[in-house]
């Protein structure tokens, strides 16, 4: 009497196939990651990048150290920071924009292609100059509302730590111009790649 039952040998070869993709996604991922992601810039892009790191990883660092130090107070011993949370408000925005800024620079801002890529390759040459001047335009405004709100409001002091609000707002000045140019440098370089000239990468 025969079975229809697959032979029991091949679920371990199987499965030994999948423990070893999945190492090898790993470890790509994780040199990924540890890579250098401003490797083959010009030398004054990538000063631009590790000084915008910088502040970012500063704020960040800042940030962690105050609310930990503050939690740490509250509970241990009953204490704590009263103007720690005013400092973290006040610096969210230098982090928010900074990161926005490294993603522009390093092409790795969130988006889905699902949709673009089933399009005809003359209309992705269309769209995706398209995409880039109405984040351009967005970022300019962004800018823009933010200058006016600076020059309303930025005298206006914090509660606790009597810090000019504009010292905070004032990233979202920076960020939002900041950005729309860096969206601009990279239509530009694209569009010289596309025409076979020199990017500027190098």
């Amino acid at each position: 009497m025969t079975s229809d039952r697959e032979p029991e040998t091949d679920k371990p070869v199987a499965a030994s196939h999948t423990d070893r993709l999945a190492k090898d996604v790993d470890e790509a991922s994780r040199q990924y990651e540890l890579s250098d992601p401003d490797s083959g810039l010009r030398r004054i892009d990538r000063i631009v990048n590790k000084t915008v790191e910088a502040l970012g990883v500063g704020v960040l660092c800042t940030m962690v150290g105050v609310i930990f130090i503050n939690a740490s107070g509250r509970y241990a011993f009953d204490a704590h920071i009263v103007w720690a949370e005013e400092l973290v408000l006040l610096l969210m925005p230098w982090l928010a924009m900074s990161g926005l800024f490294l993603a522009i620079r390093r092409g790795t801002m969130i988006r889905i292609d699902f949709f673009f890529d089933k399009l005809p390759r003359s209309t992705q040459r269309i769209l995706a100059p398209a995409g880039y001047l109405l984040c351009v335009t967005i970022l300019f405004f962004i800018g823009w509302i933010s200058t006016e709100y600076v020059l309303l409001f930025g005298n206006d002091r914090t509660t606790y730590l009597d810090t000019p609000k504009g010292a905070s707002t004032t990233a979202l000045v920076i960020g939002g111009f900041g950005g729309a140019i860096a969206f601009l440098v990279v239509l530009y370089r694209e569009y010289k790649r596309r025409r076979g000239g020199p990017t500027g990468d190098g």
